[in-house]
C-alpha cells in the first residue's frame, strides 16, 4: 500500500489511520505559530510515522491553547462546520473571517485570534491604542442570532487592548464622552468614557453559557497587567502602556460599579487586552485552555489506550511547563501509562523542568539555519524528524 493510499485510508476512518497491530498512538499537537497549523503539524507527523510504523494504529487530534488554531482544532476533532462572516478587524477594518459550529449543533467557537488577531495587523500599524474588538461582539451577534447559545471563546493572539469596549458596544452597551457623543471603541477611548449605559446590552447574554480558553492568568491592571506585560508586543510604547493601563483601571471601575464586584484582580481578566475582564463581566467561566480544549476535544478518551503520544509547539523553553498545551498531553499520557514524546518548532533554555514529562524532546531544526529558513521549510523538516521518531518508537516496540 502506498504512502498516498494510506493517507486517504486515514482521512476517511474519522481521524484514524487503522492498521492490524495493536501498536496505538496518538498525535496531539498544538501549532507551530507563523508556520504550520496544528492540523497541518499533525498531519505531517502522521504521514512520517506511516513509513515508519507499518501496521501502526494512529489517532490524530489536532489540538490549541485559546490561542491561534483553537477554533479549527476543535471543529476538525469534533466534526464541526465553520460559518463564514464579514466583520470589522481589528482596525475597524472590513474582514472575512468566521465562527466554529462544532458536530453537537449547539456549541459555537469564536477565536479572537481570527477576529482581532495581532497577525491581522501589519507590523508598521501595531498600536493598541487604536485596535478594537467590535468584531468579536459582531461574530457573537451573528451567531446569537442563528440561536447559538453555548460558546467557547478562546482568547490568545489578540491585537487589541481596549479592555472589551468594542465587544461590549457591538453586543448593545453604550459608552459616551463628556460631550454626551459615543467613544470610539478602541484602547486609547477608555479614558474618555464619562457614562455607561447597559440597558441596551444584548438580552439574549443572560441566556448563554460561556466558556473562555486561556493560558494567560494576569491580573487587568498594574505591573502584571494587561497593559505592561502584553503591551509592548502589541506596539505600545513605554508612554503608552502607562496610557492604557490608567484606561483600562477608569473602564473597570465603571463597570464595577454596576456589577457591584470588582472583577480586575480575577486571574485572567488581562487576558487579549482586557478582553477576559470583559467576559468575566458577563458571566463567563475562565479555564486553562490547553485543558478546555483537551476536554472538549475528548482527548483523555483517546489516550486511554495508547502506548505512545506525540504533542509539540512552534517554541518549547521553560514557560512551557505552566499550564502550555504539550505538559497538559503529557500528564494525560502518564495518568493511562502511555509514553509522551515532544516534537517542536524549536527547543529553548531552562527546559530541564520538563524532562520528567516526555521520553524523549525533539526540534525539527536539525542544521543551522535562520529563523526564516525554519518557517518555510517547517513541513520538510518536521517530517524528517517525526520519521527519526517513528524509527525510535519501532526500535523500542521490537525490543520490549
Amino acid at each position: 500500500m502506498t504512502l498516498s493510499t494510506k493517507v486517504l485510508y486515514y482521512q476517511t476512518m474519522d481521524n484514524k489511520y487503522k492498521h492490524t497491530k495493536e501498536l496505538n498512538i496518538v498525535v496531539a499537537p498544538d501549532s507551530y505559530k507563523g508556520s504550520l497549523t496544528a492540523k497541518e503539524v499533525g498531519g505531517t507527523i502522521l504521514k512520517a510515522l506511516a513509513v515508519e510504523l507499518e501496521g501502526a494504529q494512529i489517532t490524530f487530534v489536532p489540538m490549541a491553547d485559546g490561542g491561534e488554531g483553537t477554533m479549527e482544532a476543535l471543529v476538525f476533532a469534533m466534526n464541526g462546520r465553520i460559518e463564514t462572516v464579514q466583520t470589522k478587524g481589528p482596525l475597524l477594518q472590513p474582514v472575512d473571517t468566521g465562527y466554529g459550529i462544532l458536530g453537537d449543533g449547539e456549541t459555537v467557537v469564536l477565536e479572537v485570534a481570527n477576529i482581532a488577531g495581532l497577525t491581522m495587523v501589519k507590523k508598521e500599524e501595531r498600536n493598541p491604542l487604536h485596535t478594537s474588538t467590535f468584531g468579536v461582539g459582531q461574530v457573537w451577534s451573528h451567531a446569537l442570532d442563528q440561536g447559538y447559545r453555548r460558546f467557547i471563546i478562546g482568547l490568545g493572539g489578540s491585537a487589541t487592548n481596549d479592555g472589551g469596549l468594542g465587544m461590549l458596544q457591538a453586543l448593545g452597551a453604550d459608552f459616551h464622552d463628556q460631550n454626551g457623543q459615543t467613544v470610539i471603541p478602541v484602547g486609547g477611548s477608555l479614558r474618555e468614557i464619562d457614562r455607561v449605559d447597559l440597558n441596551s446590552l444584548d438580552p439574549r447574554l443572560r441566556e448563554c453559557e460561556i466558556l473562555v480558553a486561556t493560558d494567560v492568568t494576569n491580573p487587568l491592571c498594574g505591573e502584571q497587567g494587561s497593559s505592561k506585560v502584553f503591551g509592548p508586543q502589541k506596539g505600545a510604547t513605554a508612554e503608552q502602556i502607562r496610557q492604557l493601563d490608567r484606561g483600562l483601571a477608569h473602564f473597570a471601575q465603571l463597570l464595577e460599579v454596576n456589577r457591584g464586584e470588582s472583577l480586575r484582580d480575577f486571574p485572567g481578566a488581562g487576558a487579549a487586552g482586557g478582553l477576559g475582564f470583559a467576559l468575566l463581566f458577563l458571566g463567563a467561566k475562565l479555564i486553562p485552555g490547553a485543558q478546555l480544549i483537551a476536554e472538549a476535544a475528548g482527548l483523555e478518551e483517546k489516550i486511554r489506550h495508547a502506548d505512545w503520544v506525540i504533542t509539540g509547539e512552534g517554541k518549547t523553553d521553560y514557560q512551557t511547563q505552566y499550564g502550555k498545551l504539550p505538559i497538559t498531553v503529557a500528564k494525560m499520557a502518564q495518568r493511562h501509562g502511555a509514553k509522551p514524546l515532544l516534537i517542536s518548532g524549536s527547543i529553548g533554555s531552562d527546559v530541564e523542568p520538563l524532562y520528567p514529562y516526555f521520553v524523549s524532546m525533539h526540534a525539527i531544526v536539525r542544521r543551522p539555519m535562520s529563523l526564516e529558513q525554519a518557517i518555510e521549510n517547517a513541513e520538510s523538516l518536521l517530517f524528517e524528524t517525526a520519521r527519526e521518531v517513528g524509527r525510535l518508537i519501532r526500535v523500542v516496540e521490537t525490543n520490549r
